[in-house]
């Protein structure tokens, strides 16, 4: 990459804040023009998604709010990868943790993004379950919301309305209903 037209060339890192779920570093950099300096860079944790559709077009999602940026809205199930947690377990595990509903089968691999990489580090997988069972009430009494099977058809007007939440649940599903249709 670094013989490509426009790349950076970077020359070492050193972390000024360093906890579980963030890290800022200040990443020594010489950008295309040649200039160089310290360029500030947040790494978060890598974040596995579920996303849960069901055979009538629904998909698994919770109604809640988030403090950070003052907002109700819809979330796709998911959170932070363990170390040595397999992307797909964290997913699963999630899900049930976060609905009280578990994901059946194998999951596939729907797709991987970063949302932010002009200063952020924070790699999203996403899987994809076609069935779930209900296996009780929400056990994570810190991600409390309102469990809710969503028509995937109103995904454009909450999209609009700024009523789905991260892009984590954004990319997730319109990746889906533009790959299906594909």
């Amino acid at each position: 990459m670094a013989d490509e037209h426009g790349s950076w060339k970077t020359f070492g890192e050193r972390l000024v804040y360093d906890n579980r779920w963030v890290q800022v570093g200040l990443t020594d950099v010489q950008a295309p023009n040649g200039e160089r300096w310290e360029y500030h860079v947040v790494h978060l944790a890598r974040i596995a998604i579920a996303l849960i559709v069901n055979d009538r077009d629904e998909a698994l999602m919770l109604w809640r709010y988030r403090f950070a940026t003052e907002q109700w809205g819809y979330e796709l199930l998911g959170g932070m990868v363990d170390d040595g947690e397999e992307a797909a377990i964290t997913a699963a595990r999630e899900a049930a943790e976060e609905s009280g509903w578990e994901p059946v089968g194998e999951p596939q691999h729907l797709v991987s993004f970063e949302p932010l990489p002009g200063q952020v580090t924070a790699p999203v997988d996403v899987y994809l379950w076609r069935d779930a069972k209900h296996i009780g009430e929400p056990t994570d009494t810190e991600e409390v919301g309102r469990v809710e099977w969503v028509p995937l058809s109103r995904v454009p007007e909450l999209a609009q309305r700024q009523e789905l939440l991260g892009a984590g649940t954004l990319v997730s599903l319109l990746y889906y209903l533009a790959s299906r249709d594909a």
